[in-house]
């Protein structure tokens, strides 16, 4: 059971929340002291969010017969826990459930210390994860995934991130969380690429089945410029400082993801897309921070 519990938790994506989450922390970091006890809160809460979202994600792809033994998982997954029966459905709903369970003490202590604001961000975050794939919704199968988690790792995780450390909103966190959001977003982009074919199969339209591989590549290579591009105009727009620049050295791994794009697309095409988010968000705060220090 517990080799189960893990492969359907998919522990080693749950790096993206606590990366987009440290970005807005960092950020805050800037205007004034770091309270660490909410922050390790913070990232708890998120972790156990998007392992519920993941968790609950495998429930319903069973459920509509999306998951099947031939279709790669994320992150090249293999393993499913309910296909190989490691786990009942039943099971896998129940942890999703007690992990969403979890999350929420800590947003109502985070909303007794900072505000309505942060309960409100929890609930969206818990609707957009549960109706990414539950039904009548279903986000991910008509073509609003990526938008989903854009906007979900992107401007709310980073605000809000934010707004736990300073109880407010500014317009810099929304500005710097946008390269986030989108590399996450390419993580299913690069997912769904993957996966056009059988997605097909199953009329599960994403972008990548709407566009064609070769359109769907190109809009990859596209997002990518923009997360470079929108980086640097956060530099010289003095979003943040030149030290923020530092993310170019991961410039590397996009273009080699774009060339393997255009060749042969491997199985774990999100997982090497995850590498650049994570490599990329922490040159990030490194940046942030470094800035702050000198």
């Amino acid at each position: 059971m517990i080799k189960g519990l893990l492969v359907t938790l998919k522990p080693e994506s749950l790096l993206i929340s606590v990366i987009s989450g440290t970005v807005g922390t960092a950020l805050a970091a800037l205007h004034g002291p770091i309270v660490w006890s909410h922050y390790f809160l913070t990232m708890l809460g998120l972790a156990l969010l998007h392992g519920g979202a993941n968790v609950i994600n495998d429930y319903f792809d069973y459920k509509y017969r999306i998951d099947t033994a031939e279709v790669p998982g994320s992150y090249a997954t293999e393993a499913r826990a309910i296909i190989q029966k490691w786990l009942k459905p039943s099971q896998v709903l129940g942890f999703s459930l007690i992990l969403f369970g979890f999350s929420l003490p800590i947003g109502i202590y985070l909303t007794l210390m900072r505000g309505l604001p942060v309960f409100l961000l929890g609930l969206l975050g818990f609707m957009t994860g549960f109706f990414y794939t539950a039904r009548p919704i279903g986000l991910k199968y008509v073509a609003l995934g990526e938008f989903a988690v854009f906007l979900m790792w992107g401007p709310l995780m980073v605000s809000g991130a934010y707004y736990v450390q300073r109880g407010e909103f500014i317009a810099q966190a929304f500005w710097v969380s946008l390269p986030m959001g989108i590399l996450v977003a390419l993580i299913l982009l690069a997912n769904n690429i993957r996966d056009i074919t059988s997605d097909g199969q199953v009329r599960v339209r994403t972008i990548a089945t709407l566009l064609g591989r070769t359109r769907a590549v190109k809009l990859y290579e596209l997002l990518v410029v923009f997360v470079y591009g929108i980086t640097i105009l956060l530099v010289i727009t003095g979003q943040i400082s030149g030290w923020g620049l530092v993310t170019l050295l991961s410039l590397f791994l996009a273009l080699k993801l774009i060339r393997m794009l255009h060749g042969e697309i491997p199985k774990d095409a999100d997982a090497r897309t995850a590498q650049l988010n994570a490599l990329f968000g922490i040159l990030l705060i490194i940046g942030i921070v470094v800035g702050k220090l000198f």
